[in-house]
């Protein structure tokens, strides 16, 4: 007989496209991988997979039994999801994607527990800055970041993401203060974020947006170098508020053009398309919207820095008329 397990395992050789990469993936042995497919091409009387030193590719038969098998997972999954949900449990194995920084900070205390809430509930966490594509690799749902795409995938908002244009007061002390998005690409040194499409930091004023080409010779993918950057008084950096809260509570790092607001953005969950949520989704929804729903806690530096700059204003004016 062939067992669910077996499918799963074929489904993965055939998306992963080699034995040890799937067995990775799953977490168990090549030896293990290699014997469940072999009993599969045994009861079945045909080769599915046509293998080589460098790669695994389905055949015809192969590709047909991969097309059945996923619908006959998907079909059983649900059937579990909806059994657990009378008796209030998540079970089965939850994959999803989320950017590095964010995940590594914010997300990981959410899923550890998420994880403890629900014993019976698998996690593979893949953490990457890279947009994935979630029905090619596999996914269950992906966190992102910033503005969505028009797709076919189903997302829900979780929380807002607002930026802020920082430096360090000894970067400032140096030379001086920004007073216009365009002295960014002239008279500044700029710490520049190599995972955005456009390279621009586009500010708003009154009605109208400004984008600005920033000026600098330090670029790096990793949000925490570009924080330790600007910690270290080398620039000025435009990150969200999760990644520099903290440091803007404390004065490590002060916000700059605070009157040319940059554009607010979005926390989604999306899932592949699709009538049902997965209970594990659910559960995955529910976790983030509880801790990160409404305001965020690392939001209220963007509060703090609106209040100061108010305060400023305010002191300064009641100088000028005394």
């Amino acid at each position: 007989m062939i067992e669910l397990e077996d499918m799963r395992y074929f489904v993965e050789i055939a998306e992963s496209g080699g034995f040890s990469r799937a067995a990775a993936r799953l977490g168990v042995s090549k030896s293990i991988v290699s014997r469940r497919i072999a009993r599969i091409e045994e009861h079945l009387g045909t080769r599915l997979l046509n293998r080589t030193t460098r790669s695994v590719t389905t055949t015809d038969a192969g590709l047909e039994f991969k097309e059945r098998a996923e619908r006959i997972l998907a079909d059983y999954d649900e059937a579990c999801d909806a059994v657990a949900a009378h008796g209030g449990e998540v079970v089965g194995r939850l994959r999803i994607s989320a950017p590095l920084s964010f995940g590594i900070q914010h997300l990981a205390p959410v899923l550890a527990e998420l994880a403890a809430s629900h014993p019976r509930l698998e996690l593979d966490v893949s953490l990457s800055d890279r947009v994935v594509d979630l029905m090619g690799e596999r996914l269950d749902a992906a966190i992102r970041i910033g503005k969505l795409e028009d797709s076919s995938h189903i997302a829900r908002r979780i929380a807002p993401i607002r930026s802020l244009v920082v430096a360090s007061p000894a970067y400032l002390a140096r030379k001086g203060r920004p007073e216009r998005p365009e002295d960014l690409a002239t008279d500044h040194d700029c710490l520049i974020y190599t995972g955005s499409r456009s390279g621009e930091w586009v500010f708003t004023s009154g009605n109208e947006t400004v984008s600005v080409r920033p000026r600098g010779r330090l670029r790096s993918d990793s949000g925490e170098t570009l924080v330790a950057w600007a910690l270290a008084g080398l620039g000025i950096v435009q990150l969200p508020s999760f990644l520099i809260g903290d440091t803007v509570d404390s004065g490590a790092l002060e916000p700059v053009l605070l009157d040319y607001p940059l554009p607010e953005y979005g926390m989604y969950v999306v899932r592949p398309p699709g009538p049902h949520t997965p209970g594990k989704v659910k559960a995955l929804t529910e976790a983030l919207l509880r801790h990160f729903g409404g305001t965020p806690a690392w939001d209220r530096c963007v509060r703090h820095a609106a209040e100061a700059e108010a305060a400023a204003r305010a002191a300064a004016k009641a100088g000028t008329r005394g």
